[in-house]
């Protein structure tokens, strides 16, 4: 699987190695939009003001609709057909956009990135069209402190998107649960390879595992186990769709010395093998 990479840089000067953002109609030039399955290591959100076609993220498919925020993280896989008479931006940034100083925003980040599809009322996505319409100009003026204004305006996007979560909730959310569980899924993804168990991710977060279970439990209606479980089948499905490694090799690389103890496991919660897999979905 392709990996698509965006340079960085941390000096003003070099702002657009940073950060992007194109309109949907130029970038279609009236015609469709197909992509392969394939992976970024930069952030990625679509923005559609009226969209067609069909996504997927990660092997869920999503609906391709007027009004909806598209929104990956890094090494998230996708595939994406969008159809001609789509219009709206497309925005890419990578972890070096915001400084690692302004701790406020990197939350507000890490929050709504974890949401990978929003799809918005006509009134709350016309107050995000206005303020990507306005982020799109001083992208291309690059008028005195432009920086500044696009961070500014990325900002209220991500509090937009965030208020959109929060209004979904069913009930009154914890902070403190909700920091926790951030926190958790953050270090998920760096350590999963060579942490498997919860007791490990309990300790890096000064928690004991039962705290650290009720939170998830609490949170998202799942243990630790299963959370960490679902990770490593999903990274297990990204490398046997991305690669042509052997098992073997993919086993290796997730962390697995017991070949025979990985296709088990995957078998057990995808019920294919690992070959199987890859014949089937490839």
């Amino acid at each position: 699987m392709p990996i698509r990479h965006f340079a960085a840089s941390q000096t003003e000067q070099d702002f657009s190695l940073n950060f992007g953002i194109r309109s949907i109609v130029n970038l279609l030039a009236g015609k469709d939009m197909v992509q392969e399955l394939h992976r970024h290591d930069f952030f990625y959100i679509l923005v559609l003001e009226k969209g067609a076609g069909h996504h997927e993220i990660d092997f869920s498919p999503y609906p391709v609709s007027d009004h909806a925020v598209f929104f990956m993280r890094p090494g998230q896989v996708h595939q994406l057909l969008l159809k001609a008479e789509s219009r709206g931006y497309l925005i890419h940034f990578n972890e070096a956009f915001y400084a690692l100083h302004d701790k406020n925003s990197n939350q507000l980040l890490a929050k709504v990135s974890h949401v990978n599809h929003y799809q918005l009322t006509a009134e709350r996505f016309q107050k995000i069209l206005m303020i990507l319409t306005d982020a799109f100009q001083e992208y291309s003026n690059k008028q005195e402190r432009y920086q500044e204004v696009i961070k500014a305006n990325m900002k209220i996007l991500f509090i937009e998107l965030f208020r959109q979560h929060q209004g979904k909730a069913l009930t009154p959310v914890n902070l403190y649960m909700q920091e926790m569980l951030e926190k958790f899924l953050t270090l998920l993804e760096i350590h999963v390879f060579e942490h498997k168990q919860v007791s490990q991710y309990a300790e890096l977060l000064n928690l004991s595992t039962y705290q650290l279970n009720t939170i998830a439990k609490t949170m998202l209606g799942k243990t630790c186990s299963k959370l960490i479980d679902e990770y490593m089948i999903l990274e297990a499905k990204r490398c046997l769709l991305a690669t042509s490694g052997q098992v073997n090799q993919i086993a290796y690389h997730l962390g697995y010395e017991d070949v025979s103890y990985f296709i088990r496991f995957f078998k057990k919660h995808t019920g294919f093998s690992p070959e199987s897999f890859r014949q089937n979905f490839s």
